[in-house]
C-alpha cells in the first residue's frame, strides 16, 4: 500500500455529511476550538481553500512567509501551498475547501483568471472592505446550500462556487504581464497543468497527456515552449522537483520516503533526477535549507 504523504492532507479527510458532497464548508470555529485555534503547517494535494475572517484576526503562513491579517479578510490557499494559521480565540468565519481540477475546469475558458489559480492570496481589509456585504452574503449563500438537501444541490453549489471564486480571482490582482499573455494566447497549457496536479505521481509519457489533452505529443510540447520557454517535459519535470522540494523542506520524512511518495521505485534514480534539476542532491538540499543557506519552495 502506498505510503500517504507526511504533510498531504486528501480531500477525503475532509468531512463530508451527505453522500454527493464534493466540495466542503464549515464555520472557522470548528477546527479553531478544536485545535486551540491553532493549525500547524500543512498541505493539501489537489485541494483549493478558500477563506472569509469576519472578524478577529491570525498569524497567516504561506510558503514560510508570515503575515498578520486582521478582519475583514479573505485568503485563498492553492493546492500544494504549506500554510499555518493562529486565530485570536472566538475569530469569525468559514472556511470553503473544493478539488482544484474542479476549479481548472471552471475556469479553462477564461485563462487570465484560470492563470491566478496557482498562487495562494490574501486580501486584506483594505481591499475587501468596500465588498465585505457581497462576500459574506457569498459565502453564507454557498454554506445554506451546503447544509440542504434540496433537489438539484450538487448544481446549486457548483453555481455559487464559481461566483465566489470569481470574485476572488477577480480581486487576487494582475498576473506578470508575459503570464498574462501566454495564458491569453493558449488555454492548452493551463489544460496541461491542472492534468499535472492530478497524475503528476504516476510518471506517465507525455504521449499519455497529449492524448487526453486531444492533441500530439508534438504539439503539447511546441505550445508549452511558446508560452513558458519550457518543453512539456520539463514542465513535469519542474513540477516534480517543486514537490519534492516541498516534501523535503516540510518535513523529516526519509529520502527514500520522499521518493516513493513521489513514485520513483528507485531511491538513488530519485536523488540523481534531483540533483540534475536542483544542483544538490536531496540530503544536501536539505542541510542547506537548514543552514539557511537555501530558500525554501
Amino acid at each position: 500500500m502506498k505510503t500517504p504523504s507526511p504533510i498531504a492532507v486528501a480531500f477525503r479527510e475532509v468531512r463530508h455529511f451527505k453522500p454527493d458532497d464534493w466540495l466542503h464548508c464549515e464555520d472557522l470555529a470548528v477546527r479553531g476550538r478544536l485545535h486551540d485555534w491553532t493549525i500547524p503547517a500543512h498541505r493539501h494535494e489537489g485541494l483549493h481553500q478558500f477563506q472569509w475572517l469576519g472578524s478577529g484576526n491570525a498569524e497567516v503562513v504561506f510558503d514560510s512567509v508570515p503575515r498578520r491579517v486582521q478582519a475583514p479578510a479573505a485568503l485563498m490557499v492553492a493546492s500544494g501551498c504549506v500554510h499555518a494559521f493562529r486565530y485570536a480565540a472566538d475569530s469569525v468565519g468559514m472556511q470553503v475547501s473544493v478539488p482544484s481540477a474542479r476549479l481548472a475546469v471552471a475556469f479553462a475558458a477564461t485563462p487570465l483568471l484560470a492563470a491566478r489559480l496557482t498562487t495562494s492570496c490574501v486580501l486584506p481589509a483594505d481591499r475587501v472592505r468596500r465588498d465585505r456585504q457581497q462576500v459574506k452574503r457569498l459565502f453564507a449563500d454557498l454554506a445554506a446550500e451546503f447544509e440542504q438537501a434540496a433537489p438539484g444541490r450538487t448544481d446549486a453549489l457548483a453555481a455559487r462556487l464559481l461566483l465566489l471564486a470569481t470574485w476572488f480571482l477577480r480581486e487576487a490582482g494582475d498576473v506578470p504581464a508575459e503570464q498574462a499573455r501566454c495564458s491569453w494566447r493558449d488555454t492548452l497549457v493551463q489544460r496541461y497543468r491542472a492534468l499535472l496536479e492530478l497524475q503528476l505521481k504516476r510518471h506517465q509519457p507525455i504521449g499519455r497527456y497529449a492524448q487526453q489533452l486531444g492533441v500530439t505529443p508534438d504539439h503539447l510540447s511546441r505550445v508549452c515552449r511558446n508560452v513558458t520557454g519550457l518543453s512539456a517535459l520539463d514542465l513535469l519535470h519542474e513540477r516534480l522537483v517543486l514537490e519534492a522540494r516541498r516534501l523535503l523542506a516540510y518535513t523529516e520524512a526519509p529520502v527514500t520516503d520522499v521518493a516513493r511518495e513521489l513514485g520513483f521505485d528507485d531511491a538513488a534514480y530519485f536523488s540523481r533526477f534531483f540533483a540534475r534539476r536542483a544542483g544538490l542532491a536531496p540530503q544536501a538540499y536539505r542541510s542547506a535549507l537548514q543552514q539557511g543557506q537555501a530558500m525554501p519552495p
